[in-house]
């Protein structure tokens, strides 16, 4: 009766609560209920660190008036007695979809041909949509409402996942008693961005991760271009962005690399956003802490692969396995390294998962005052909302739960989730708990049941004599439903009867198997005991340590510089000073030291390398290892990306590279648009994050290209402009002229809105920017000599160059490189005419010559590949080798860092098992600035070491299986391997 009294109390305080104020009272008598409601003898977690034993909570309304261990109650306070339970704030999701309409992908596949916007009034790009407002499309959804406070959750901050710049979102209570007046705390609650294109938009650009990346600089760049005033047309996506820059800012990365792709992005522009990860910044923390971000953590984990099968097994790769493995230690290592985070159920198939999985994290290691902060505190704080949610203060909204004990113990029962005053029952608290060991007689036979599992959800097994019968029971509002079959399931008994308070027996109304009614009694024999948490706790799984990277051939610890000599080696220089025999070459603090016969190691290790070459680190001038994504095809000119931006630092060709004796790259565009986007130069510092790959003041190229893909022959399209090489050189032409208008307009002091795109080519134009040009065919090749040369500038270097033996007297009147192939013919129409003998030509012609691989294996044998031009052309050992060192230096503007071996220049060197052009040699080490990131002898520890770990994992995740856990089917993760004309 009491708690029938209660809830219709709460009932008509909600629903005077949640009329408006200010709303006229025109029907029949009302009167507002301004009663309180106290909870007493409860353990309250105000906030995850303050936690009052038997404390009192009093609300009013929808607020929480009072809180403490002892307190004043008002006379109209309707009490209730929470002795032996526990009372916490309600949780929050910061990244949600909750009522808000998403948009979806339409049918039909294909890629979009549309290059300008569709719309007017807007920002030039589609996918910019800051105007959005999630409120626009928000509709209350009493299911998942009821799913969401299920699990714990209260508040939620939802908006619309479509878009690069998707507006702003929603904060809202889920409170089904509500109306939106009352539920939707906050309309304009957060602005949002991702590095996704909208689903809806049809517009080509960005088609990459590097053109998305490049859009949201210009965007940045054009808002506060406009919001001094300087546009003559309005633009209503530049005005949201601009009215909303006082929000809470949140991005959705979902990656460890993308999270610091982002930060870039935020510090670029005074911001610094809060980031939605992607569960793998356990990889890279100390990357991930020096952000200062706060980040939003989905806790997704990884099911484990069935791997029973041993062929199968074998389609899973360390790097899968492992990250299954490690995956749910992400929230304990975050805490460890003071990064401050909320958790979200975000990308989960089903809610229910959620607690699964936070029980897993805590499992793992994360403090359970950090969950409780990572859904109550740090979401409110997030938000800028810690005066109304997030804890139990007094003045915040009346959101929490009502638990058995420990909301963090698998044995808890969560009662009540009230949310802005309003009481939703999950559990009945006041359930008897009806556990424990029983002894039933029916028709002169004996039987034993025990009822184990949770108080509200309990469990029956019946036994006769030792023989486990079947059996079934229901509890729900203190009655019990009771069945079990002997005689192998022929005869059924059913009972049925309420519980009482008064007696620990259980009783009521009895059905025979020959369907005669009776009564039944079960004596209580003993009660239900929890077994000791030590005896029922399950021990967390061993987590695999991380290396960097986190791949099969990653170090325990990124290498560390030494000082070497290498003692009594063939050196060879690719200096004047040639090929120099039983030569020592010592390396200090990072740098060439000394070159010479019986030099003094000092503290040095000491390196024999009697019968053995040393050699400069062979540079790759033209490679597309190491990138996520190749080409930026939205447009015909995309000078504004960078590959800078989309190194990917864990690519297993990093390390194939290093063992081909590989130290530097440069990572280029690729060839689908006539000017392509700026290069990155790479030292391949295995371990190191993306950023550490990239040179130090690193010299500044861009990719242009001619031919067949940049008019799209390849791939039939037939709607973007050049179609023709005769349309490839007015490309050209126009956009040098507009670069030099605006360079002249920027130089002369007028106002100009800054252009990316325009900033890279007038750089070209004043030759600080260097151009690394796509081309076969020698038409193609004297045209770009001369649109350069109308233009003030050189070529650097023409890759490829198939037919540059041609002109190989223009070229070097020109002053332009070349980077080739040593022998690459006839694989399409273009190159019909290549001829092995093409670097010997040019380089009898003065040009300087560099044979590159453009290709994921070649690069792992470009020693080999420089032999080529001795059979090829005649060229000596010592030129031939200079082809893959000091030459791709020099087109690179290296050649006073690396490139040959010098007193002064960086110790990019390898040590080879032999003559280092033979077919027979290995590289044994590959060092880089004194550090050796290649070890012929490691590899083969690494190997051993790798099958072990895999060996254990694969134990593991066979116990998973054994244990009744569910599993996904093995599968093969494969990097996409891209080239050129990757789209």
């Amino acid at each position: 009766m009491k708690k029938t009294m209660l809830t219709l109390c709460l009932f008509w305080c909600s629903a005077f609560l949640f009329a408006q104020d200010y709303f006229p009272e025109n029907e029949g008598v009302k009167a507002n209920n301004n009663n309180y409601t106290a909870f007493t003898n409860a353990k309250i977690y105000v906030t995850p660190t303050e936690v009052i034993n038997k404390g009192t909570l009093l609300i009013q309304n929808d607020k929480i008036v009072n809180v403490g261990s002892s307190i004043n109650l008002p006379s109209n306070t309707i009490t209730v007695d929470l002795e032996g339970k526990s009372i916490y704030p309600s949780f929050i999701d910061v990244y949600s979809k909750f009522g808000v309409e998403q948009a979806k992908k339409p049918s039909g596949g294909g890629r979009s041909a549309q290059y300008e916007a569709e719309r007017e009034g807007f920002y030039w790009n589609d996918h910019i949509m800051p105007e959005n407002d999630a409120i626009a499309k928000f509709k209350y959804d009493d299911k998942a409402a009821k799913e969401l406070r299920d699990a714990g959750f209260g508040i939620v901050n939802s908006h619309i996942h479509d878009g690069i710049a998707r507006g702003t979102g929603v904060l809202v209570a889920l409170n089904a008693s509500g109306t939106d007046a009352n539920r939707v705390l906050d309309d304009r609650s957060a602005q949002y961005f991702s590095l996704e294109r909208s689903v809806l938009k049809k517009q080509s650009y960005p088609s990459s991760l590097m053109g998305t990346l490049a859009l949201l600089r210009q965007m940045y760049s054009d808002a506060d271009w406009y919001a001094k005033g300087n546009s003559n047309t309005k633009d209503r996506s530049l005005e949201a962005l601009i009215a909303n820059k006082g929000m809470v800012q949140i991005f959705e990365a979902k990656d460890k690399g993308h999270a610091l792709r982002a930060d870039k992005i935020g510090d670029a522009n005074g911001i610094q956003y809060t980031i939605l990860g992607g569960g793998n910044e356990f990889e890279r923390i100390a990357e991930i802490k020096a952000t200062n971000a706060k980040y939003i953590i989905p806790i997704d984990f990884p099911e484990a692969y069935d791997v029973s099968d041993p062929y199968q097994e074998g389609y899973v790769s360390l790097q899968d396995m492992r990250f299954w493995n490690q995956a749910p230690s992400n929230p304990k290592v975050l805490a460890e390294n003071g990064v401050v985070f909320s958790l979200t159920p975000y990308d989960l198939k089903s809610i229910s998962k959620f607690n699964d999985n936070l029980m897993k994290a805590i499992l793992y290691g994360l403090p359970k005052t950090k969950a409780l902060e990572a859904l109550t505190t740090v979401p409110a704080q997030i938000l800028g909302k810690e005066n109304k949610i997030g804890s139990l203060k007094a003045g915040t909204y009346a959101n929490f739960l009502i638990t058995s004990g420990d909301i963090f113990d698998k044995s808890t029962t969560l009662y009540e989730n009230w949310v802005q005053g309003t009481q939703n029952i999950i559990n009945d608290k006041d359930i008897k708990d009806i556990r424990g060991d029983y002894s039933i007689t029916l028709e002169g036979q004996s039987f034993d049941a025990s009822i184990t599992g949770e108080i509200a959800k309990p469990k029956i097994e019946v036994k006769q004599d030792t023989v486990k019968l079947t059996s079934k029971l229901a509890y729900d509002n203190n009655w019990i439903q009771l069945s079990f079959a002997t005689d192998k399931g022929e005869k059924t008994y059913r009972m049925t009867g309420a519980v009482t308070k008064d007696s620990d027996n259980l009783s009521g109304r009895l059905i025979l198997p020959n369907g005669t009614e009776s009564f039944f009694t079960a004596v209580k024999k003993s009660t239900f005991e929890e077994k000791d948490k030590k005896d029922d706790e399950t021990e967390a799984p061993k987590v695999m340590p991380v290396t960097f990277p986190n791949v099969g051939y990653g170090y325990t610890s990124i290498p560390k510089q030494e000082n070497v000599l290498f003692k009594n080696a063939t050196v060879w220089t690719s200096e004047d000073d040639g090929i120099l025999e039983n030569t020592d070459v010592l390396v200090k603090d990072g740098k060439i030291s000394k070159i010479g016969k019986d030099l003094n190691a000092g503290r040095a290790k000491v390196i024999d390398a009697t019968g053995k070459h040393v050699t400069a680190g062979i540079i790759d001038e033209h490679s597309h290892i190491a990138a996520l994504a190749v080409n930026e095809a939205g447009h015909n000119s995309t000078a504004e990306v960078k590959m800078e931006d989309v190194v990917d630092p864990e690519h297993m060709g990093i390390y194939r590279s290093l063992a081909g004796g590989v130290t530097s790259l440069q990572l280029l565009h690729g060839s689908a648009n006539p000017i392509g986007g700026r290069s990155a130069i790479l030292k391949l510092k295995w371990g190191e994050e993306a950023d550490g790959l990239i040179y130090d003041n690193s010299p500044k190229f861009i990719k242009f290209a001619l031919g067949e893909n940049v008019k799209q022959s390849n791939w039939g399209s037939r709607s973007r402009f050049p179609q023709t090489r005769m349309g490839v050189e007015q490309v050209f032409m126009n956009y040098f002229q507009r670069a030099k208008e605006y360079d002249t307009k920027k130089k002369n002091g007028e106002a100009y809105r800054y252009d990316e795109e325009m900033e890279v080519l007038a750089e070209i134009i004043n030759g600080e920017r260097f151009i690394s040009c796509h081309s076969y065919v020698q038409s193609e090749i004297n045209m770009m000599m001369k649109v350069a040369e109308k233009f003030g500038f050189v070529v650097n270097t023409f890759t490829h160059i198939l037919e540059g033996y041609k002109v190989a007297d223009k070229m070097a009147k020109h002053g332009v490189g070349a980077g080739t192939f040593s022998d690459w013919w006839a694989y399409k129409y273009e190159v019909n005419d290549a001829i092995p003998y093409n670097a010997a030509i040019m380089q009898k012609q003065g040009v300087t010559v560099a044979i590159n691989s453009d290709d994921r294996e070649m690069i792992r044998r470009l020693n080999q590949e420089a032999a080529k031009t001795i059979k090829y052309g005649g060229m000596t050992e010592l030129e031939a080798w200079k082809m893959v060192t000091i030459n791709p230096a020099k087109l690179l503007h290296l050649d006073d860092r690396t490139g040959s071996i010098k007193v002064g220049k960086d110790a990019d060197l390898v040590l080879w098992s032999g003559h280092p052009m033979s077919i027979y040699t290995k590289a044994e080490k590959t060092m880089i600035e004194g550090v050796t990131y290649f070890d012929l002898e490691m590899d083969k520890q690494q190997r051993a070491a790798i099958n072990k770990e895999r060996n254990e994992l694969v134990k593991m995740m066979l116990n998973e299986k054994a244990g009744g856990n569910k599993m996904q089917a093995p599968k093969k993760s494969v990097k996409r391997v891209l080239t050129c004309d990757s789209l």
